[in-house]
């Protein structure tokens, strides 16, 4: 493990997975420091450090994961949220109360875990959520993660670059579409490239806005005047990104992630 991961991580997992299979928080075991494990519970410690030295992410051996206050039940079929996509929520959420919104039409568009549809809401008891995925797999995990955290979403299966039907009038719509090049896969860690699916993430390298050129049309015939589209972004084509909502009719805001990056963009529809 050591020679995988630096010390702080591990002491990490190790508090992760003592505190999901043996429900013992770090304050408990700092009181009580010689808690003995059972032999079980050794031998399934043991496979998860092989399961972990061969990069498999932590959430997908635990099979959840946290976004938002929230519990969101993860596996192969989705990418497993970001903290900065908590942060795109979050924007919309203040977006919101600013405006003193409270029962919009919302899509999120690609939604894997649900999580950004889920999180909404839950924050938004009084909006109507519509969550879209080419992939049944991933909706079949949305759907459980939005019974666990009893909320009311559509889920449909449509894929964004072939739609079947006419798009429905929304007030916001929302997407983390795949951005990631493949000239940047050399950045991504082992754990996502071996075991993330690469449907969720990957973009040709000759057409990495494709989603965004869709979901931009998309928006432009079902949100009225004042209708507002956020969408997380790549941080190398913010500018890119920008230039192509403008050329859509759209009033443009770039925000920056807690890291420094471009990793947000709201467009306002003029």
């Amino acid at each position: 493990m050591k020679n995988e991961y630096p010390v702080e991580e591990i002491n990490s997992f190790f508090n992760i997975l003592i505190a999901h299979y043996l429900k013992v928080t770090r304050l408990e075991l700092a009181l009580d420091p010689k808690k003995e494990i059972s032999s079980g519970n050794i031998n399934l410690f043991d496979e998860i450090s092989l399961r972990l030295q061969q990069h498999e992410p932590i959430q997908y051996i635990l099979g959840e994961t946290e976004f938002f206050g929230l519990k969101f039940q993860v596996n192969t079929n989705v990418l497993i949220p970001r903290p900065e996509t908590e942060e795109l929520v979050s924007w919309i959420l203040l977006d919101l109360s600013k405006n003193k919104i409270s029962a919009p039409k919302i899509v999120d568009i690609g939604t894997g875990t649900g999580c950004i549809a889920i999180s909404l809401a839950k924050n938004l008891p009084e909006a109507k959520l519509t969550a879209l995925d080419i992939s049944e797999e991933a909706l079949k995990v949305a759907s459980n993660n939005a019974e666990a955290n009893e909320v009311e979403v559509k889920f449909e299966n449509q894929d964004i670059l072939n739609l079947k039907q006419a798009f429905n009038f929304f007030d916001i719509i929302v997407s983390n579409p795949p951005y990631v090049r493949d000239l940047e896969k050399k950045e991504m860690n082992r754990n996502v490239l071996e075991n993330e699916p690469d449907g969720a993430l990957y973009v040709r390298d000759n057409d990495p806005l494709i989603f965004y050129e869709a979901i931009t049309k998309l928006a432009n015939e079902s949100l009225g005047t004042g209708g507002r589209l956020y969408f997380e972004i790549n941080q190398y084509l913010a500018e890119e990104t920008e230039q192509l909502i403008k050329n859509a009719g759209f009033s443009t805001t770039l925000k920056r992630d807690l890291f420094g990056n471009f990793r947000m963009i709201k467009g306002i529809k003029r």
